[in-house]
């Protein structure tokens, strides 16, 4: 091999190139591109520990990484950030194609993981990936891990009432005037304990499944209790600042700390996380008309966490009372005044936020 060979190789080496990565729960496919857009090579891993190692080792055969373009960064790709955060590149983001470009290009693990690459090339995926190594990612866990139950919970009730309202004559009786849940919860405490040899009588096999019902309901709801004062625990020291402020409660801020991730610096300024959480109006002039509509994306459960708040604080806030009282002329009606008041709390809970978790990068 000659002097030439080898400084042609080293060269090579040491240009950037972009990686992109198709992320799937059993494999990965990863694709290289060149800063000029050439396509360099592609290859299938394992979504393993071993197959992240195998992957950065092969792509970094091609050249520098500095930036890499992850699906679903922060479920499937999960483990491949970290470790790729760990070494040093900046993960960004990249939604999956939608259907016009799938219609027109086909879809494919390799076509995606090149398009994952092109998408940072270009610079259109700038997001960078939520740091999922620290204090939020354990309440995004809990935080999910009670959402689950609560929807559970009302399933429950919503079977209770149901099975009550048609429930067998012998008992229809008790349960008249029995409108909450608790009250029917004593009817069906007090029944006896069903024999399973008379499941077939409906009286009986009525106690079975609403007996069945009122225990499922009473552990889910010393799940929900117990996850509840572990998310105030964590969210109390992360957050001490945003809890701080009215109507603002540990679910409200654990929402908000999910939604924005721990490398809370992703984000340029308040503007894109009002952006982020659908309360930015969105310009939708044409021709003469010059107006804005109302953003109807962004994370909705952020979006509905703001809603409660400006609700609340309406209610029984000296400064947001006067406030609507201020603009009372100038909006059309309380859906206008919520609106505005969204997108400033919207501000104020980003200051907080950079306030709490630049306060907890220092710790």
């Amino acid at each position: 091999m000659t002097a030439a060979t080898v400084d042609a190789q080293v060269e090579a080496v040491c240009e950037e190139v972009v990686l992109g990565v198709d992320t799937h729960q059993q494999t990965h496919h990863a694709a290289l591109v060149s800063m000029t857009g050439t396509r360099l090579a592609d290859r299938e891993f394992a979504a393993t520990a071993a197959g992240y190692t195998q992957l950065w080792a092969w792509a970094s055969g091609y050249g520098r990484i500095q930036r890499a373009g992850v699906e679903s960064s922060a479920s499937y790709g999960a483990g491949l950030t970290r470790m790729l955060t760990a070494t040093g590149v900046e993960v960004i983001e990249v939604n999956a194609p939608d259907q016009v470009v799938r219609h027109a290009a086909g879809k494919t693990d390799q076509i995606d993981a090149y398009n994952a690459a092109m998408a940072v090339l270009s610079g259109r995926a700038t997001a960078r990936a939520k740091d999922t190594t620290g204090v939020i990612e354990s309440i995004r866990m809990l935080f999910r891990t009670r959402e689950s139950a609560v929807e559970s919970r009302k399933v429950v009730m919503g079977q209770i009432r149901d099975l009550c309202t048609t429930a067998p004559a012998a008992i229809a009786e008790e349960l008249v005037g029995k409108k909450s849940l608790a009250a029917r919860l004593g009817v069906i405490d007090s029944l006896p304990e069903p024999q399973r040899s008379a499941l077939g009588d409906p009286v009986t096999a009525f106690a079975r499944a609403t007996q069945a019902l009122a225990a499922r309901y009473r552990a889910l709801t010393t799940e929900i209790d117990q996850v509840t004062r572990d998310l105030d625990s964590l969210v109390a020291v992360t957050t001490p600042t945003l809890i701080a402020a009215p109507q603002i409660g540990t679910i409200s801020a654990a929402q908000f700390l999910i939604t924005v991730g721990e490398n809370i610096d992703r984000m340029g300024s308040e503007a894109s996380f009002a952006k982020l959480c659908g309360v930015a109006p969105l310009p939708a002039s044409s021709g003469k008309s010059s107006r804005h509509r109302i953003n109807k994306g962004g994370d909705r459960q952020a979006n509905s966490k703001l809603h409660l708040i400006a609700v609340g604080r309406l209610k029984n806030h000296p400064p947001t009372l006067a406030y609507a009282a201020r603009r009372k002329d100038e909006l059309n009606s309380k859906k206008d005044l919520i609106r505005c008041l969204k997108r400033y709390i919207a501000r104020e809970v980003f200051a907080a936020l950079k306030t709490d978790l630049g306060a907890l990068d220092k710790l």
